[in-house]
């Protein structure tokens, strides 16, 4: 009879330190599963919106020089040159947009030139605006609208090249009715803010 009880009882040990190693290894696991899908939450979501740590920690500021507009406007039509086109101020309205893009990203900080880290060269080239869509009447519908420009990102401390774009492009489509249509100045705004944003991400880009 002692024999067996004792038989018993280490029976009932054994199976009870089964269970509990069961329960380890489940914890275990749900431990392991869970830190893992932290670990690509917060990657995920790093890579996915912030991109300070892609530049260089010595870069915190810019300046954006004012934009140059080279758009030839004395130039006679042509076949090829019809649909391109030239608003009073473009160029101002553009730097404003890329500094406010700037100011609203905050990796760079916009300030004057003396002091800043970078200098963001830049030129307008071309405005164009296409028609992309017709009536039965054959009238324009829809049309594209494109900024042309070339930049360039310079140190400021050393006067030294970093990246250069040419003809560098944002743009927009709108229709001019419906109940989509917007007007000429609308989209030429909206084109504007692409361009900006494009720039912006150009900018704070691992290089």
């Amino acid at each position: 009879m002692g024999s067996q009880g004792v038989r018993k009882i280490t029976g009932n040990g054994e199976e009870e330190m089964r269970k509990n190693s069961c329960q380890l290894s489940v914890v275990s696991c749900q431990i392991f599963i869970f830190s893992v899908f932290y670990f690509l939450f917060f990657v995920i979501a790093g890579c996915g919106y912030t991109t300070r740590s892609m530049i260089s920690n010595q870069f915190k500021t810019i300046y954006i020089a004012p934009f140059a507009n080279k758009i030839d406007i004395t130039r006679e039509t042509d076949t090829a040159y019809k649909y391109k086109i030239y608003k009073p101020m473009l160029e101002t309205d553009i730097t404003k947009s890329v500094i406010n893009k700037f100011l609203f990203d905050g990796n760079l900080r916009p300030i004057e030139k003396e002091s800043a880290d970078l200098v963001l060269k830049s030129e307008l080239v071309e405005f164009r605006r296409d028609p992309l869509r017709y009536t039965d009447l054959d009238e324009v519908e829809e049309y594209r609208i494109n900024l042309v420009v070339n930049i360039s990102l310079w140190d400021n401390r050393e006067n030294k090249l970093i990246w250069e774009e040419k003809n560098f492009t944002g743009d927009t489509t709108y229709f001019t009715r419906g109940q989509t249509a917007k007007s000429e100045d609308t989209a030429i705004s909206d084109a504007i803010s692409d361009l900006a944003r494009r720039i912006v991400e150009r900018a704070v880009e691992q290089w």
